[in-house]
């Protein structure tokens, strides 16, 4: 039958070509067993040549297995499975709900708990969250009842899907969106949110040709009604004492033009601010750029040494009270998305659980607290983060990874490099095309809305009407096997 000889050719065929791809196999085998025996750069490879590869390749996949089978839901760094999973529910709008109890223990030192009132706010008690008002002493004062934000994130460090989501989702939450040092793209722009634009120790897109603050791009960049407020960066959680650093494969001719730098070189911008040098240099810089832009002027920083702090505000009731930035972001030290050397990564700078009552401790000291609005950053990615900030006297909660995860981030842990899975930190076209920023900003925006929703949930069990009531004797820390008010931890109201 005709039928039977096409079926018999093909049979041929696939048998032929299985012939060959073996062959190619055991020919591959062949030179890898040889490459591997006549170098001497890896013992491994040497003494066991061909299989010995497989070390390299279980290593490199191990990462990937412990998370998604292995580690427990509340044992993996940075951000543990139940971390993960309530922003990815949040995101979606999906229930958050748990049952049949906590898998959180609460006698590990460290461990935050709330302490509820006996008779919690009602519903119809509750109050819509207050408006603070930033910069009193700028001719355009920032004025905003946002309590939860997008921390900076500088396009070349996050993709153009990805700021146009995150950009979009802002303005749909009615949240603000740093731009990170990057410097202000269309992008940010188009997405219609309050901006805060940052400006790190390289000034991206204010700069001139000598890398010195170029006050004529700084008129521009505030012409821009929706850029709100100037952040001044010192430094950030990821590597406190060195600059941002960004791969030259990630330096794009347009993202090069927005920073004013050479395209395809790594952009590595210095470990601080060339003119900055003291307190004195500081103040002078927040007075130069308020005076240029009419806007509020904050700075952000990790806190290490801590007894500049006192200098500084003595400096600034020296000067009067009006010389003083308008806000401080306060980082930590297991902060940031970016890239970092590990010797800085794990063991540089204070954790905010730390750093935070004391800075509000000092401002208070020196009657600053209502004069500088605090804001709070560092791995604060669900409701009871943010309110334990708020307990300790932030005023606002700026998050970074938790929006990355809101945009479908699964810690593949390739932020420096090009090879971003889910398209977030990549220009790769191919690996972009799978975040449709339209889908993403609705994430974002549903992101932003549950933290608030679940805050406010926290609130009224502690028995305030609304968020920004929460004090320290609100929460309370285990401490040697017993919890402690965190206002006699600290030894604040």
């Amino acid at each position: 039958m005709p039928e039977a000889g096409i079926i018999l050719t093909i049979l041929e065929y696939m048998a032929t070509l299985f012939i060959f791809v073996v062959g190619l196999v055991v020919l591959a085998i062949i030179i890898t067993y040889f490459v591997d025996i006549s170098q001497n750069k890896q013992a491994i490879r040497r003494n066991y040549p061909v299989i010995g590869h497989f070390r390299y390749l279980f290593e490199d996949l191990g990462k990937f297995f412990r998370q998604y089978f292995f580690a427990m839901d509340r044992e993996e760094l940075p951000f543990n499975r139940a971390e993960r999973s309530w922003v990815y529910q949040a995101a979606k709008n999906l229930d958050t709900t748990r049952a049949f109890g906590s898998t959180r223990s609460l006698k590990e030192d460290g461990t935050i708990i709330f302490v509820n009132c006996p008779f919690p706010v009602l519903g119809e008690d509750a109050t819509p969250i207050s408006k603070l008002s930033i910069g009193p002493y700028c001719r355009k004062p920032y004025t905003t009842d946002s309590l939860f934000n997008i921390s900076g994130m500088s396009y070349g460090a996050i993709s153009k899907p990805a700021v146009l989501a995150l950009a979009n989702g802002a303005r749909l939450a009615g949240c603000w969106m740093n731009t990170g040092e990057g410097g202000l793209s269309p992008y940010h722009l188009e997405g219609g949110c309050d901006l805060v634009f940052q400006i790190g120790t390289a000034k991206y897109g204010v700069r001139n040709a000598a890398g010195m603050l170029d006050e004529e791009k700084l008129k521009q960049v505030a012409s821009h009604e929706r850029v709100r407020m100037f952040e001044l960066k010192l430094s950030q959680g990821a590597k406190p004492g060195k600059g941002g650093i960004l791969p030259g494969e990630k330096v794009t001719p347009e993202i090069a033009a927005i920073r004013g730098i050479p395209a395809g070189e790594a952009s590595i911008s210095p470990n601080r601010h060339p003119d900055i040098d003291n307190v004195n240099e500081l103040l002078d810089a927040v007075h130069q750029i308020r005076s240029v832009t009419d806007k509020p002027v904050g700075v952000k920083f990790v806190l290490g040494a801590y007894g500049w702090l006192e200098g500084f505000c003595e400096a600034i009731l020296q000067r009067g009270i009006e010389s003083a930035p308008d806000f401080i972001t306060l980082d930590s030290a297991d902060g940031g998305t970016g890239a970092a050397p590990m010797s800085l990564m794990d063991y540089m700078g204070l954790p905010l659980s730390e750093s935070l009552p004391m800075l509000v401790a000092i401002l208070k000291k020196h009657g600053l607290k209502d004069r500088i609005r605090v804001i709070a950053s560092g791995k604060l990615i669900t409701p009871a983060d943010a309110a334990w900030a708020l307990c300790e006297g932030a005023d606002f909660i700026v998050s970074a990874r938790g929006f990355m995860f809101s945009l479908g981030c699964i810690q593949a842990l390739q932020c420096n490099h090009n090879t971003c899975p889910t398209g977030i930190t990549t220009h790769n076209p191919r690996l972009q095309k799978g975040l449709d920023p339209n889908l993403k900003s609705t994430r974002v925006e549903n992101y932003a809305r549950n933290m608030m929703h679940e805050i406010g949930v926290i609130a009224h069990s502690c028995g305030v009407r609304e968020p920004r009531q929460l004090r320290p004797f609100h929460a309370r820390v285990i401490t040697d096997g017993k919890s402690v008010s965190l206002a006699d931890l600290h030894k604040i109201s």
